[in-house]
């Protein structure tokens, strides 16, 4: 489980398709202090298992089903990526509830702006809407962040500077893909209201 407040940027440095799984090195620093072999971390919100690391990066392995489902495919050596932990059991709880498992990919329609705040608009899958309310969580590339305002097909988010300054939207721009999961609640609601009603 994670929060959706990101620890560290990192950096792609290799992508490697020589074997069945391809296979990312991530350049990163304060991220590795305490991590172990078969730990998880969210790289842009996708869930994680660390292969092997060191003390400047670590290597995972994205399967097809990941590749298929996510944004990670796009990426290339030199590619900026969010990077966080699991959350400790002591630990504050400072996002929303994460599990870095992606729903679905969404598109960057425009990234505009605004006196001190940026305004990030995001293109989402049409079935998403159900998911999607005005003044909602929703983890946009594992950054826990509030929903403004719902137009289908878009949602915007107002992003205030310590955000932008601290994540990979320093460098977002329109036409990006941007990894999209949804609260994990109104997921739960909405199977249990499926079942009193079959």
């Amino acid at each position: 489980m994670f929060t959706g407040i990101i620890e560290e940027v990192g950096k792609i440095a290799s992508v490697d398709d020589s074997t069945e799984f391809r296979t990312l090195r991530i350049s990163a620093n304060g991220i590795l202090e305490g991590v172990s072999t078969g730990a998880s971390i969210a790289v842009n919100g996708v869930c994680l298992t660390v292969r092997q690391h060191d003390s400047t990066s670590f290597t995972a392995e994205l399967s097809s089903e990941t590749l298929d489902r996510t944004s990670l495919k796009g990426l290339a050596a030199g590619s900026v990526v969010n990077l966080e932990r699991p959350m400790r059991a002591d630990g504050r709880f400072g996002g929303h509830m994460v599990q870095g498992h992606v729903d679905g990919v969404g598109k960057i329609h425009g990234f505009t702006r605004d006196g001190d705040n940026w305004n990030l608009r995001i293109e989402f899958p049409g079935t998403a809407i159900r998911y999607i309310v005005e003044k909602g969580s929703i983890a946009v590339d594992g950054i826990s962040l509030t929903v403004a305002a719902v137009k289908p097909p878009v949602l915007d988010i107002a992003i205030i500077p310590h955000t932008f300054e601290n994540t990979n939207l320093k460098r977002a721009a329109a036409g990006d893909t941007v990894n999209l999961e949804f609260d994990i609640i109104a997921k739960y609601v909405e199977r249990m209201l499926n079942r009193e009603t079959s």
